[in-house]
This record gives structure tokens, sequence and C-alpha cells, in this order.
């Protein structure tokens, strides 16, 4: 479970470890804010786009095997990401590190509900509920830390080598510890259905994620037009492969199962607010509060911790209470994100780890009482010889939604700045993620009272 988890957090910590060395990165490498957009989408879009057809694979060819090959690849790509010479490099080795995550990741959830049942399957879904959050908040705070020791004079570019040998140490680990498993019913790759997804991943999330940096030029709105074409031709071609009998990339089957369908539709708001709130309060730490690195990074700690000490109570509670703990996370966090907008009002630009902090340990613990019940819920009826597909498909909406987040409330916040000055764009920017935190809470009332 340990060695699984390990994989778990890796990608996840990576896709929020760049945000605090950004401003770093842009100085070392001459680079724009169109191409630093690019070093952190770069990432999440190849990311994305692969996990289904990562978690397939590991289906076809054993978790096991998949599970250390991507953890192999994510470990090269780390240091070919930490020895880039220029930022075009840089990109490139990002690319390809998110390719090796979505190798990695879905085979984690995809060994956990084969190889566990009942309760012991509960408790392992919430392990790694837990470690999802807490990776994403954790990666902010160790780049921070990493970009501010500058061990050796790397600066920037331990927040890609130090994954060199956490991944040597996870590998001696998998090779030991890790069972293999497969689907009993290994079906061939859907090829039309992974050209189409992927065509639908890439004209939406890279014209939203590079367009406000790169001035919006005609290739941003051409991808945007494509994109529900692209999407209606997926379904389509998936739909008709399901009644055909075949096993399509993203069986539409699949979605008749209500908790998937349900827990799917809650996790894209909630991963929305996540992301674009670490994105953004990175940013205005240190760009508008003038905070270096750690106290940037370390202003989220508490944050942190709260979130860990409450997902593991979070199962207790579930027994308990059901999935009205989901709905009142939402309420917490909603309390947490109005705190911190308090905070910025009064105490700009004087903010720091004693001002955010009540904020953010609420919110933190708000969280934690949401997102490792969401993933319970939506795997708790996929059937295991559909576990790889079912993963993929959970990682690969949360993962679009993180990038989506990103994009969206990123280049709101960005966009406001030059007009409202950044207390005010972040502001606003925490406001418009309350509304997504209020969504989130409404659509709890919809999920099944009880988890199988």
């Amino acid at each position: 479970m340990f060695t699984v988890l390990l994989g778990a957090a890796l990608p996840l910590i990576d896709f929020f470890i760049v945000n605090v060395a950004l401003p770093t990165i842009g100085r070392d490498l001459a680079a724009g804010q169109a191409l630093l957009e690019l070093v952190v989408a770069g990432y999440g879009v190849s990311y994305a786009v692969l996990l289904v057809l990562g978690g397939r694979l590991g289906d076809m060819f054993g978790r096991r095997r998949l599970f250390i090959a991507g953890m192999a690849a994510f470990g090269i790509t780390s240091l070919a990401c930490g020895l880039a010479p220029d930022a075009w490099s840089l990109v490139g080795a990002r690319v390809a590190q998110g390719a090796a995550a979505a190798l990695m990741l879905p085979q984690v959830l995809a060994t956990i509900q084969a190889a566990t049942h009942g309760p012991r399957r509960a408790r392992a879904m919430g392990l790694y509920g837990a470690t999802a959050g807490l990776s994403m908040v954790a990666g902010q705070i160790l780049g921070g830390v990493l970009v501010a020791a500058d061990i050796a004079g790397t600066g920037w570019r331990a927040v890609f080598l130090v994954n060199v040998p956490v991944v040597l140490a996870g590998l001696l680990l998998a090779v030991r510890a890790v069972p293999e498993t497969r689907s009993q019913r290994p079906a061939p790759v859907d090829v039309p259905g992974t050209l189409l997804l992927a065509t639908a991943l890439l004209t939406l999330l890279a014209p939203l994620t590079e367009g406000r940096a790169a001035g919006w030029p005609v290739w941003t709105w051409v991808a945007l037009a494509v994109f529900p074409f692209a999407a209606w031709a997926f379904y389509r071609v998936e739909r008709r492969a399901d009644r055909q009998g075949r096993t399509p990339l993203v069986p539409p089957s699949l979605f008749r199962l209500l908790s998937l369908r349900r827990g799917l539709v809650m996790i894209v708001p909630f991963s929305i607010g996540f992301s674009g709130f670490m994105f953004v309060i990175a940013v205005a730490l240190q760009e508008g509060a003038g905070l270096g690195p750690v106290p940037a990074g370390l202003a989220l700690v508490p944050m942190a911790v709260v979130f860990f000490a409450t997902s593991l109570a979070g199962p207790r509670l579930i027994a308990r209470y059901g999935t009205r703990v989901v709905t009142a996370g939402g309420v917490i966090q909603g309390v947490g994100v109005a705190l911190l907008a308090l905070a910025t009002w009064r105490d700009w630009p004087d903010l720091g780890i004693l001002s955010l902090m009540p904020g953010a340990a609420i919110a933190g613990m708000g969280q934690a009482l949401q997102l490792p019940v969401l993933f319970r819920i939506i795997l708790s009826e996929v059937p295991s010889d559909r576990a790889g597909v079912g993963s993929g498909v959970m990682i690969t909406t949360q993962q679009s939604a993180l990038a989506l987040g990103v994009a969206t409330l990123g280049s709101l916040f960005l966009g406001l700045t030059p007009g409202l000055g950044m207390r005010d764009a972040l502001v606003v920017t925490l406001l418009v993620q309350l509304g997504g935190v209020a969504l989130t809470a409404l659509l709890s009332l919809r999920l099944p009272r009880q988890i199988a």
C-alpha cells in the first residue's frame, strides 16, 4: 500500500510543485509568461490525454508491469526536466513527464480495486484520497522550500531532481511488494476512441491554458470551435462500439452506475476550485505580497496539516453519517474560502501564515471531508475487471478539471489584476471559487446516501 501510494503522490506533487518555482524558472531561462504557462500546461495536458489509455494498457499487460515502467519513465523524465538547458527543452521534458505519470497513476487505483475487498478496500480508498489531497498541497510547500534551499546551487532544478532518488526507492519497493493484477477479459486498444479523446481534450485544454498568455491567437479559437465536434464524435464512436459488444476506451455503459456518474459531476467544480486557488495564491503571495518561495509555501501548511488529520477521521464519519459528510465538507470549505477572502481584503499586502491560517485550516478540513469520499463513491460499483478503465476515467476527469482550474481561475485573476489591482483581483477570484464550492455542496445532496 505504501508503494502504490508513493506512485499516486508523485504525479500530483509534480503538478503543483512548479507553481512557486515559476518566477525563478522565468528569470533563469529567460522565459516569458506564455512559455511558463506551457511548463504547467504541457504536463497537465499530456497527463490528462493519456490517462484512460494508461488504464487500458494496465488491464491488458498487467498493472504491476505498467506501474513499474511508468515509475521508471517518470524518474528519467524528471531528470530531463532538472537538466533542461533552456525553456523549450523543459517544456518537452514536462510533456514526457506527464505521459509517464499517465502510465503509472491509473495502475494505483486499479490495483487497489483488484487486490482488496470490503473494509480493506474502503480503508485503502480512504488512504488514497488522503494521499491525493495532501500531495496537491504538499507539492506547493515542497516547491518553495527546495527553490529557497538552492541545494548544491541547483535552484529551481531541485523540484524535479528530488524525484530521482524517490523513484529509485519506489522501484525497489515495487519489484518486491506490488502484486500483479490484470483484467480477466483484456480488450485491445480502442484506436479511434483514443485519437478522438485526445483530440477533444487537446482542443479544450490547450487553448484555455495557453490562450491568455499567448494573446488569444487564431489557433486558440479554431481549437475551441473544434472541441464540441470532437467530443460528439468521441461519444458516438464509443456508443457504437459498446452496442456492438466491443470494449471501447470509455464504455458509455459505465455511466449507468449512479455513483460513478454523480461523483464525476461533483469532482469537476471541486478540482477546478482547488487547482485554481493553489495557482492564484502562489502568484499573489510572491508577486503581490512580496513573500519569498518559502513563506509562500509555508502559508499553506495549516491547510495540509488539517487536511491530513481530518482525512484520518473520515472513514469513521462516513460509516456513521454516510455521504452527508460530503455536504458538510462543502459548507465547511465555503466558510474557509470566505475567511481567506476576508483576510485578503483586510490585511493586504501583509498576508502571511498567521493571517491566512484560520481560512486555510478550515478550507483544508472541508476538502478532506469531500475528496477521499468522492473517490470511494465513484469507484464503489465499478467491477474489478473494469478497474483500470474506471480509475482512468475518474483520474482523467479530475486531471482535466485541475488543468481547467489553472486556466480559468488563473486567467480570471491575471486578467483582473491590471485594472483592479492584485488585492481586489484575488478577492474576486476567491468569491468565484466560493460559488463553485456552493455548487459542489448542492450537487452532493444527489449522491447515494450510503457507499456500496
